[in-house]
């Protein structure tokens, strides 16, 4: 078994119970997955963003989806960043759960996915199968329980709707597009891709594009009078305003809050607008602009940034805006500025004080971090849609930020964010998958904008975490994909023997055995023992953990004599370096009592699971879970030994551990 922490199945476990199928004939039959009785309808899975201030229906585009719909066709909205995706598609599906609700035909299930990965399509997924408590979910195998829900939409009578916001790879289509064929759900989806495979197959795609003239007009002068200001409006600026910002919904909503805020006419604005050209050449060259949208954006921004300075008392409003302009776009935890790491982070960023005669940063509090955010949203930079939800800022509003970025502070700043996301990760990802995967899609992220700043000097933990909660989340083909890439990213920045390159291949290693694939495990796990002991030595721990770990390759592959003798190995080594007690050790010995078993050695294994039950009793108590598992583990090996002395009774079958020997993927040493 590969070494991982905690109470969990590995991959070979969830496959077994998941593959069980009904046969007639030759012909498996998959019967569909049935809900509780005790459901309570409808299901809501993720939230459905407000609608924005002034929000245009783009009645053009909203009556081919209606009539897609109606015609039994799956819409996907197709366009680039700012023009008003997202809010279109909550539009719709507002629409579906809250009117035809009140008709009394509205939606039983309602998911809203933010599909930016696969990882996140599944664990949204899963997350409805357990609400829906289907027949043989099983929350700790995350992919098992989203199959069963995506089987389950298929052959439900009930009225659903899945909505996948922000579709970034078109690899999911196939496994994760729900077969809306019968005429009871709808998927819709919003991506900036416009590749083939997003039409046909029953998908309809639609370009969104920017505001018209008309739409543009009519939301500047919603917006201003909607908030008391319509004086403000001045319908000879308003097209040139809307020609100066290109038509972009977006821009469009930064130069409105700005002019809310400030009471500034259109035609001040606009000289203020014109006037920040030369800063915008040096921040956004035309060269670099590739979609277009990134100047307008960033003229409207940089408005927005002067009068929340001015505004703003705490002077943390901007270096949130350059932590939060690196995450996810679909949103952090709002909780994530608020944390240890954060305040100490942001401490540094703030002028220093003057104190006697040294220079002195004051600490941050909670209530200024509040106060500076609040400032953020009433600018429309950062958006939220209750206090607790999550923060989020546009994509081209993050990207315009990011250019103000002094030279040089970004390292300093991606690490304080890594080290921020680090401090909200759950102890137990199955406890809070959301979170979990909302923490995987921002340290992905983070990695990919500021690349290499995590690995440098040393990578940084949160890249190893990722591999860690794709595992435990039971998404054992993703974790293999992701230990793939860290493996090569890591051995092209610091070499095939650096300590971080040898922990990426032994983390990759236990996802290949999680995966199934046993040989490939064995043969890189021969080599990654090979390597640690000829760089580290034979008795450092990451060595231990590697001998460990092809000891448990051995056991997956048959080769029991092989695992035994190096688990006699591990044990010994164990003992000698970290001494008996350690829970290491512990392990080890556990480990040596399934070799023993395997080879048919019935009382030295049940010897030594009576010393592993002894040792566990006296170190962790008699209720503890571990504890619990030995005495188990014992209970078995003693009705196996007696089976053994009485031929004429049958000898049980071999039963796992309810606790296999595992810890967490590592980090580099």
């Amino acid at each position: 078994m590969v070494e991982r922490a905690g109470q969990r199945r590995t991959g070979q476990q969830a496959r077994a119970q998941r593959d069980v199928t009904q046969v007639a004939g030759d012909m498996h039959v998959y019967p569909p997955p049935v809900p509780d009785p005790s459901v309570q309808w409808p299901v809501w899975v993720g939230d459905v963003p407000r609608l924005a201030a002034a929000f245009q229906p783009r009645t053009g585009i909203r009556d081919r989806a209606d009539e897609a719909r109606r015609e039994g066709r799956d819409v996907v909205l197709s366009g680039a960043g700012g023009v008003g995706k997202s809010q279109l598609a909550a539009s719709l599906a507002r629409q579906l759960r809250d009117q035809e609700h009140t008709a009394g035909a509205g939606l039983d299930v309602l998911v809203w996915v933010r599909a930016v990965s696969p990882d996140q399509i599944v664990t949204a997924y899963a997350e409805a199968a357990g609400q829906l408590h289907l027949s043989g979910a099983d929350q700790e195998d995350e992919s098992g329980a989203a199959q069963l829900f995506v089987r389950w939409l298929t052959a439900t009578r009930r009225r659903w709707l899945v909505v996948l916001d922000d579709l970034t790879d078109p690899a999911p289509l196939g496994e994760w597009w729900p077969d809306s064929g019968a005429g009871n759900g709808w998927v819709l989806a919003t991506t900036r891709r416009e590749d083939a495979q997003l039409s046909g197959q029953g998908r309809t795609l639609i370009r969104l594009g920017l505001y018209t003239r008309d739409e543009a007009g009519a939301y500047l002068h919603r917006r201003l009078t909607d908030a008391g200001h319509a004086h403000l409006h001045d319908p000879g600026r308003a097209g040139e305003l809307a020609d100066e910002l290109g038509d972009l919904p977006l821009a469009l909503g930064h130069a409105a809050a700005y002019l809310i805020n400030t009471r500034r006419t259109m035609a001040d604005y606009l000289t203020l607008l014109r006037d920040t050209s030369s800063r915008l050449s040096d921040l956004l060259p035309p060269s670099a602009d590739s979609e277009g949208y990134g100047r307008p954006v960033t003229a409207s921004l940089l408005l927005s940034l002067d009068a929340v300075e001015e505004a703003d008392t705490t002077r943390l409003a901007r270096p949130l805006l350059h932590l939060a302009s690196l995450m996810d776009p679909l949103g952090h935890p709002a909780t994530a500025w608020t944390t240890p790491a954060a305040l100490g982070h942001l401490r540094t960023t703030r002028p220093p004080q003057r104190r006697r005669l040294r220079r002195h940063h004051p600490a941050v509090t909670e209530g200024e971090v509040r106060s500076a955010l609040e400032c953020l949203r009433t600018y429309a930079l950062i958006t939220q849609d209750t206090g607790t939800a999550p923060i989020r800022m546009h994509a081209l509003t993050a990207r315009a930020v990011r250019e103000t970025i002094p030279s040089g502070t970004l390292p300093a700043i991606a690490r304080a964010a890594a080290d921020t996301i680090l401090s909200l990760w759950p102890r137990h990802d199955h406890e809070e998958r959301e979170l979990a995967a909302a923490l995987r899609a921002n340290t992905a992220h983070l990695d990919e904008l500021t690349h290499p700043a995590l690995w440098q000097p040393e990578a940084h933990p949160c890249i190893y975490q990722i591999s860690i909660s794709l595992t435990d989340a039971g998404l054992y083909q993703q974790a293999l994909e992701y230990d793939e890439r860290t493996a090569r990213r890591s051995n092209d920045i610091h070499g095939p023997d650096h300590p971080a390159t040898l922990s990426a291949r032994h983390n990759l290693a236990g996802s290949y055995s999680d995966a199934g694939r046993v040989q490939d495990a064995l043969d890189l796990g021969e080599r990654v023992l090979a390597d640690r002991e000829r760089i580290l030595g034979d008795d450092h721990p990451a060595t231990l953990r590697a001998r460990h770990n092809l000891a448990g390759s051995y056991s997956d592959a048959g080769r029991v004599q092989d695992a035994l003798d190096l688990r006699e190995r591990v044990l010994a080594d164990r003992e000698r370096i970290l001494g008996d007690n350690h829970p290491a050790t512990l392990t080890a010995r556990n480990n040596l009592a399934v070799s023993y078993s395997d080879a048919g050695r019935v009382q030295d294994a049940l010897d030594l699971r009576e010393r592993v039950l002894a040792d566990r009793e006296r170190i962790l108590g008699d209720d503890h879970p571990d504890t619990l598992t030995a005495r188990h583990n014992l209970a078995h090996a003693r009705d196996v030994a007696a089976a053994v002395q009485q031929p004429d009774t049958a000898t049980p079958a071999i039963a796992p551990d309810l606790q296999p020997p595992s810890d967490a993927p590592e980090q580099p040493v």
